[in-house]
């Protein structure tokens, strides 16, 4: 964030987590007008172990209370169960691994939040995102840039905040390493200084997630299929499974003999693909097996920060958060679709995920992934099934 001298009214997004409670206080001591905004985005059992909203809730308005400022309480259960979680629903139903953090920041947390804000007359809105953003003198754009903690980095999440979004927007903690904002929590006695990092959304929590996908999506079985064509186990349901996958496929009794395809007599089974036309879910045995190795992606539903697409050229990319930026190159690329491919392969790249590019620190948007290519044909020359989302 850069310096700003003038006072200004900032509606902050107060989470009851660390960061969100030190990017209020950084703004307050900067002379701000700051107001404290609480969402809540989930109901239907908010009450249970697993959701944590009202105890968050108690958090953040403690965390107000000592760093001096207003919160309110504003509920957009409605507005995410329409824009976010039937998306959600809609892709795991069509065999696909959707990332609702990414919707949440594009529709709630930047859309909806960012509208009541303006109704609140604020000039910013703030949150505790480990991200940056700046204004390039040259363009006129605003560039959405990488949080400089790399491990705590979050601007995968928010590569679809657009223009006018990010023109309107702070995240003071994106120039700080988490342990600095651990820190300034501890030496300015806020009372969540030490809670634990979310781990998650809160309509899934710590709760099993095959429990909770049960309550919306009807189990179809099915067989699971080796590289071989052999069924070697039933599956409950592809919606119930994602490329990459090593726990819970009940396979057992079926060994692959030798080293074949980087594995081994008990290496472990993974999922490489699904097929939604046959109801088939397809598994290989051995972590660097060619069927989950991608050379290529395409992707649909772009959104580019600056408003509009990158020309065609060598770039970074993540294909799932936490990755290791990847060097590519961006192919066939138009305002609304792109192609990938990579310089070395890539793990268990995933329909409904989002490949996200980067042109060093600055992050250029991305796209929900649809399509992959093995790396290679499987040993025994059989092409890999390829990827039917219905």
């Amino acid at each position: 964030m850069s310096t700003v001298t003038l006072r200004q009214r900032v509606v902050v997004g107060l989470s009851g987590g660390v960061d969100s409670a030190v990017t209020a206080w950084l703004l307050k001591q900067q002379g701000h007008e700051v107001l404290g905004i609480f969402m809540k985005n989930w109901e239907d059992d908010d009450n249970s172990a697993y959701c944590s909203s009202n105890e968050d809730f108690v958090d953040a308005a403690a965390v107000a209370d000592v760093i001096g400022i207003e919160i309110e309480h504003v509920n957009f259960a409605a507005d995410y169960k329409d824009r976010v979680f039937a998306d959600f629903l809609h892709e795991y139903r069509s065999g696909r691994t959707p990332n609702p953090d990414i919707l949440c920041n594009a529709e709630i947390k930047f859309k909806a939040f960012l509208d009541h804000a303006m109704r609140l007359g604020a000039d910013k809105i703030a949150t505790g995102h480990y991200a940056r953003v700046r204004l390039n003198p040259a363009t006129g754009l605003h560039e959405l840039l990488k949080g400089l903690d790399p491990a705590k980095d979050q601007s995968y999440f928010l590569h679809r905040l657009n223009q006018a979004q990010l023109s309107k927007t702070w995240f003071p903690v994106g120039e700080f390493l988490k342990t600095e904002v651990r820190r300034i929590a501890q030496d300015i006695g806020l009372p969540n200084a030490k809670k634990k990092d979310s781990t998650g959304i809160c309509f899934i929590g710590e709760r099993p997630f095959r429990d909770f996908l049960n309550r919306y999506i009807a189990k179809e079985p099915g067989p699971i299929k080796n590289d071989k064509g052999q069924t070697v186990a039933q599956h409950l349901g592809l919606s119930f499974y994602t490329l990459g996958q090593r726990q819970g496929l009940g396979i057992g009794g079926l060994k692959a003999k030798g080293a074949q395809r980087g594995g081994g007599e008990h290496a472990p089974w993974f999922v490489a693909r699904k097929d939604m036309s046959s109801n088939t879910l397809w598994v290989v045995q051995g972590h660097n097996h060619p069927w989950l190795q991608s050379l290529h992606l395409q992707a649909q539903q772009a959104s580019w920060v600056a408003g509009h697409a990158p020309a065609p050229r060598t770039l970074a990319a993540k294909t799932r958060y936490r990755q290791a930026d990847a060097e590519c190159v961006l192919q066939d690329v138009d305002d609304s679709h792109f192609a990938l491919g990579f310089t070395q392969a890539q793990w268990a790249v995933t329909p409904g995920q989002s490949a996200v590019l980067y042109d060093g620190d600055i992050c250029l948007g991305g796209g929900i992934i649809t399509d992959t290519q093995a790396a290679e044909e499987s040993k025994n020359n059989s092409n890999p099934p390829n990827q039917k989302n219905g």
